[in-house]
């Protein structure tokens, strides 16, 4: 009886439908409607399931202690539900439905099913085993990654020590005990970064992709081939000035080691184990704020930083970000450790944010609170109702990290500083050793970003490296675009392309770093020219509510935008490096002038 009255009424809704005849707009209403309905019930799990997740990787990463295994089984099981609702079939299934119809959707609606899409790759049910063993491998690498005993003469250190010594004075047999220790936690990584490796490629195959490294790419809307391009070509553009660069640090360094000038930077004579950033070769007369800040409190760099914020119009941080945040280092008695990378967290995609650092009162931490305070401000300039849980991030992965940089570079200029009292209004400046601390951060990312780190992980990922091939692939890429080269022999049982931490934790996205460098300078050049009316070079952001809404725009759309429009919308160009140049103009003559006579190693052209 009930079967025949279920199809009497499912016949009459036919005819009735047929009746009707609805119209192509009511069929498209209908379709949005119903991919509204998904969306909804989608991003609500979504938002459920990356808090627990957050929360258990928050705990992994702020305590780590020696035979702790319940705060990793917590992690992986919180973890395992993430990624099983991410990469479910039913959710890639539906996702292809939906954009399969891409032309009768919204544009909120199809970048929304691309961002689900996007993030079913990296775990699809498909690889589901691997997917599993990955989280696991993850954990594992983590902890030792983070919990791994740094030693000098046989004396545990922090990073925070290696750091100092590497950017300080000390004689050079200190630096090279400093960087050897720096890299010996890359053989207990190396046979991880094997399996993570090979899960990764893995796990996105599961949903076409050829490899992880293929995978990343494409969340800019580009492939393997033009992102390769696109970054080689940033190296090229810069590469006169670092060239330049380069030459003037081996013959500093030499003159200051007392040691010939050799063809090629020695890796342990830099101030940073990777050669990243050589700022602190210079020191800056007028502008070192080193001494201001020891009489400081470590707080008041982060309080003062988030005061930077709201002078530009932003809030008040919540209380429960001074509450829930690890700002700190940990006391020399403290019974655990916790990572030591300064980062940024959304915790729960709406309002609980929260810094991961060890800030200290120096020059350094002063740059790098305001620079990660960039990436909590961009957290909380999206969290609005407009943009969808799957959507809050930036218009791309690049993006954040320009922010950052951006603030981070505002925030040693000689008028900013003077207006907060950390140099004398009167001080005297040398503005040209200034250009070249700046540079020495900046353009020196670019070889190292979008060379070394790039062409590794592509090789690690799409060309399946072979693990003994390793340190023999990483020196030679440093080599070949750094113009650095180890200190002694460094065989295959050393994996010191493991001892950077976005390897591990953050794979094959190293190019962002090489697009945030270019794009800090278009944000920069913009504010200062446009809005500010200022010298590119001597800048003060604090108190303009204009340069706080301009950088607010770019940023409360999360990612539900095309980047490149949104580049094209608010500074009117696309990707570019002649702003970085221009402003690096002045110390290129400098430069030319200071090597006159000299050799240089680097080739004329990469």
């Amino acid at each position: 009886m009930r079967s025949n009255s279920f199809q009497n009424l499912l016949l009459l809704a036919i005819i009735a439908l047929a009746a009707c005849k609805p119209s192509a707009e009511e069929r498209r209403a209908a379709l949005q409607a119903a991919a509204d309905a998904y969306l909804t019930a989608y991003n609500d799990e979504y938002q459920r399931l990356y808090t627990a997740a957050a929360e258990a990787e928050w705990v992994l990463n702020t305590r780590i202690v020696d035979g702790d295994t319940a705060t990793q089984r917590a992690y992986e099981r919180t973890r395992k539900a993430y990624t099983d609702f991410r990469g479910s079939q039913a959710n890639i299934d539906s996702a292809r439905k939906y954009l399969g119809m891409r032309d009768q959707l919204t544009p909120l609606q199809a970048k929304q099913f691309d961002a689900i899409l996007f993030a079913a790759g990296a775990n699809p049910a498909t690889a589901a085993e691997a997917v599993r063993e990955l989280i696991t491998v993850q954990a594992d690498q983590t902890k030792i990654l983070y919990g791994f005993d740094f030693r000098i003469d046989n004396k545990s250190v922090t990073k925070n020590d290696i750091n100092n010594i590497l950017a300080s004075d000390a004689s050079l047999a200190r630096k090279t005990k400093a960087w050897v220790a720096s890299k010996e936690v890359g053989r207990e990584l190396k046979p991880g970064l094997v399996k993570l490796r090979d899960l990764r490629n893995e796990s996105v195959r599961g949903l076409g992709f050829s490899d992880f490294f293929t995978y990343q790419v494409s969340e800019y809307g580009m492939t393997s081939e033009e992102m390769l391009e696109m970054t080689e070509g940033f190296i090229r553009d810069v590469w006169p000035l670092y060239r330049e660069l380069h030459t003037w640090a081996r013959y500093e360094l030499a003159k200051r080691y007392k040691q010939p000038v050799p063809d090629y930077l020695p890796a342990d004579w830099l101030p940073n184990q990777w050669g990243q950033d050589w700022a602190a070769m210079v020191r800056v007369e007028g502008l070192n704020i080193d001494a201001a800040l020891q009489t400081k409190s470590a707080e008041w760099i982060v309080r003062t930083g988030e005061e930077f914020y709201k002078s530009l119009g932003f809030p008040a941080l919540p209380q429960s970000f001074y509450e829930k945040s690890s700002l700190y280092p940990l006391p020399p008695d403290a019974d655990y450790k916790k990572n030591n990378h300064a980062s940024a967290w959304h915790m729960d995609l709406k309002d609980d944010v929260r810094s991961l650092m060890s800030v200290e009162p120096n020059a350094e931490w002063w740059e790098t609170t305001l620079h990660e305070l960039g990436h909590i401000y961009y957290f909380i300039s999206y969290t609005r109702p407009e943009v969808p849980y799957v959507l809050r991030e930036g218009a791309n992965r690049a993006f954040h990290e320009a922010i950052g940089s951006q603030i981070g570079l505002a925030s040693l200029q000689k008028p900013l500083l003077q207006s907060q009292g950390l140099i004398p209004a009167d001080a005297t400046t040398d503005d040209t050793m200034k250009l070249l601390a700046d540079a020495l951060n900046h353009v020196v990312l670019i070889p190292w970003a979008a060379g070394v780190m790039t062409r590794f992980e592509h090789k690690l990922y799409a060309e399946n490296l072979p693990a003994d091939k390793f340190n023999e692939t990483w020196w030679a890429l440093a080599k070949q675009y750094q113009g650095i080269v180890s200190p002694g022999n460094r065989g295959e049982e050393y994996c010191d392309a493991c001892t950077k931490t976005h390897i591990i934790d953050d794979p094959a996205q190293y190019y962002d770093y090489a697009i945030a460098a270019i794009l800090l300078f278009q944000f920069h050049d913009h504010i200062a020219r446009n809005i500010l009316k200022q010298d590119v070079h001597e800048t003060n952001y604090w108190g303009s509510r204009e340069a706080g809404d301009f950088l607010r725009r770019l940023m409360e759309t999360g990612a539900t935008i095309d980047w490149r429009e949104h580049l094209q919308e608010n500074l009117g160009t696309e990707v570019s490096a002649r702003p970085l140049l221009d402003y690096f103009s002045p110390l290129m003559d400098w430069l030319k002038e200071q090597n006159q006579g000299r050799a240089h190693t680097l080739p004329e052209t990469l």
